[in-house]
């Protein structure tokens, strides 16, 4: 794909953001103005190769998937993120309906915690981005597609994703996450992404049918029991960020000061740490 624009919106993109912009630390002999490439690479999920090859102009057509990955390293605001998906050449009626690029906003809150369980939620409960002790605390739940990608859906279809949380408390996050999705379905309407997920859950779960028809609408858990294959049982706070634009929020975990759940969650964090080390080694 030969396309001197894409390559010299990502150069200029790049070289705006500093480290400190995505929560790098900037050592003392950085010369390049901006972020390296292998930086955004990095940030993307992407081969240092393969994004060169695109700042060059070089580089095959990057998919939509791919490009939302560069929109989201380079914190581009939605403005900017639609002006990247012309340039690499995508339509604009599908770009329109992605609702998974985060917030910049928030994006900067995330990187500043990176000693912290935390994640960015879109409206149907789609996890966009998480810290690493967020991903040793409830696992990798970023890479699932399809309508797996809503936490509501997997609670009924897989039920697999609940032993992170304590037993006693499952009925009521599953009545929590379907009193969610009224909600959000009061938001988009019918023949929304939301409305997709009911009639799928009503057609398979006569466990979300029984909850459906509670008509409850709108509730949250802020204190929640989780089970970790490493540390074992945790008693945490949900604290909430909402970004009222793009109806994102950005949850974080916390523990007491002094509790054992502290204690827990300060290994958690490291054990986070290695884990990234070993992926990125």
């Amino acid at each position: 794909m030969h396309s001197p624009d894409l390559a010299a919106f990502l150069r200029n993109r790049r070289e705006a953001l500093q480290p400190e912009d995505v929560g790098l630390t900037r050592g003392q002999r950085r010369r390049t103005p901006g972020l390296r490439r292998e930086e955004i690479a990095s940030l993307a999920g992407m081969s240092s190769d393969y994004y060169a090859r695109l700042e060059r102009g070089s580089g095959p057509q990057p998919s939509e998937q791919m490009v939302a990955a560069i929109a989201r390293a380079l914190r581009l605001s939605l403005a900017e993120r639609d002006h990247l998906f012309l340039l690499a050449g995508h339509g604009a009626p599908r770009r329109v309906l992605r609702s998974d690029h985060v917030s910049p906003g928030l994006m900067r809150v995330l990187d500043r915690l990176a000693d912290t369980p935390a994640q960015i939620m879109s409206a149907l409960g789609e996890t966009l981005a998480q810290t690493p002790p967020a991903v040793a605390l409830l696992g990798d739940q970023t890479h699932h597609e399809g309508m797996h990608r809503a936490n509501v859906y997997r609670w009924f279809a897989d039920p697999s994703t609940r032993e992170i949380y304590r037993e006693s408390d499952r009925p009521g996050h599953g009545r929590t996450f379907v009193a969610q999705l009224r909600r959000t379905l009061a938001q988009q309407g019918p023949g929304s992404p939301a409305d997709a997920i009911v009639q799928r859950l009503l057609a398979e779960s006569a466990e979300f049918v029984e909850l459906w028809r509670e008509q409850q609408v709108g509730l949250s858990f802020e204190v929640k029991h989780f089970v970790n294959a490493e540390v074992g049982a945790l008693e945490l706070r949900c604290e909430t960020l909402l970004d009222v634009e793009q109806q994102q929020t950005l949850l974080v975990f916390t523990a007491a000061p002094g509790s054992e759940s502290y204690d827990k969650l300060q290994l958690l964090t490291v054990i986070g740490v290695q884990q990234l080390g070993a992926t990125g080694a």
